[in-house]
């Protein structure tokens, strides 16, 4: 799934599926309240989330996930632990991973699409530092492939206007959109989402619990175009969640839009000026309490995210060195953390003739990949081609 007009989309880390340090200290943040531990408390959703993540390691060729992100400013620590270093574990165990660069829908909730091309080459580079191998994953964006959006036409006549307005998803982005009236396209977003996802086929989306709308929208049009026009799409299935979440700065979520958040591509300098500016209190003994003291334990968590450690260890070796020394932590395991990425995206910075023809290619293929979709889709349909 691409991302919502707010945030980029989370992808999960089983603490069993990587040997990654970072997802290791999440599952220790959340093993305690994970469902997933208790078979008999979980929902359906999340026993099929489940189900997957073991499908996906046994048989990782059946899959095709579309996940991405919008370029409306640089990804920061927040994507890094919700979603992209993910996306490499994905494409590491063999599934075949498309990744979007939803420029079309900068214009769900903004007027006008500024900087777009330094911010996608910001995404590029960004893609490229973390792992995204283009010989395994297909880098592309909306505007180069005609034939996806092509499919919004007879995806619309599928769904009512009462269900679009129903979405609790598409109501939230309503309400914080940065628009002054509601454009056709933010209101008809869930069903480019589908086309998004459906003109690959894809049959796994990761996605956030508030995601979960959207998905049903896009399993409702796949569904009903193979009852009315025979069986061509997959209806897709949810990868849950259960990513860390990052405050920013201020103590509000880490966002591209909200200036509080630390890119990835900061130097350590950067990083070191944008922590010490960070929002804690005034106890100086440092805990891991995420509602009682949430900045702090951001703080804390980001530390135990880059260490591969318990937060709760973290912030008790930490213990009455106050502000100063939780921010001196942070910063030192940031910036070495941080340190190969920066180091590979400088290099590819280098030779953005590369960077670029990456985007080219995987634009070939998905164009590739969306003129069959489309020719079946017309066939199908019975239309002219």
């Amino acid at each position: 799934m691409t991302t919502t007009p707010t945030d980029a989309t989370t992808m999960p880390t089983p603490a069993d599926a990587t040997a990654d340090p970072a997802a290791s200290a999440a599952s220790a943040v959340s093993a305690a309240s994970d469902t997933r531990t208790d078979p008999l408390s979980l929902t359906p959703a999340l026993r099929r989330s489940a189900e997957l993540e073991r499908q996906l390691r046994q048989t990782p060729g059946r899959f095709r996930v579309l996940t991405g992100d919008r370029p409306t400013g640089a990804l920061h620590l927040g994507h890094y632990f919700g979603t992209l270093h993910n996306r490499v574990r994905l494409q590491d165990l063999g599934v075949d991973v498309f990744v979007l660069i939803a420029d079309y829908q900068v214009l769900t909730d903004r007027d006008v699409a500024e900087r777009l091309g330094a911010y996608t080459d910001g995404l590029l580079l960004d893609y490229l530092a973390i792992g995204i191998d283009p010989a395994r994953s297909t880098v592309f964006n909306h505007s180069a492939v005609p034939a996806l959006n092509q499919l919004l036409l007879p995806f619309l006549s599928l769904v009512s206007v009462a269900e679009l307005g129903r979405n609790p998803t598409v109501k939230d982005e309503i309400a914080h959109s940065r628009q002054s009236t509601v454009s056709g396209l933010m209101f008809t977003y869930p069903v480019h989402q589908a086309a998004d996802i459906l003109f690959c086929k894809g049959n796994v989306v990761p996605v956030g619990q508030d995601q979960l709308p959207h998905l049903q929208i896009t399993r409702t049009v796949a569904r009903r175009f193979n009852e009315r026009y025979g069986a061509v799409f997959p209806e897709p299935d949810a990868l849950l969640s259960d990513a860390p979440l990052l405050l920013g700065t201020d103590g509000t979520k880490m966002s591209k839009s909200r200036a509080n958040s630390i890119p990835l591509g900061a130097t350590a300098d950067e990083t070191a000026r944008l922590i010490k500016g960070a929002k804690t209190d005034t106890d100086r003994h440092i805990t891991y309490d995420p509602e009682g003291r949430p900045g702090v334990s951001s703080l804390v968590l980001l530390a135990a995210l880059c260490l591969g450690r318990d937060p709760h260890d973290v912030a008790a070796e930490i213990g009455d060195g106050g502000g100063a020394a939780l921010k001196r932590t942070v910063t030192d395991a940031v910036n070495t953390h941080l340190a190969p990425i920066r180091a590979r995206r400088a290099e590819y910075a280098r030779d953005m003739a590369y960077v670029r023809s990456v985007l080219r290619a995987g634009n070939e293929r998905a164009n590739a990949v969306a003129e069959a979709t489309l020719d079946e889709v017309r066939g199908a349909m019975g239309a002219l081609r």
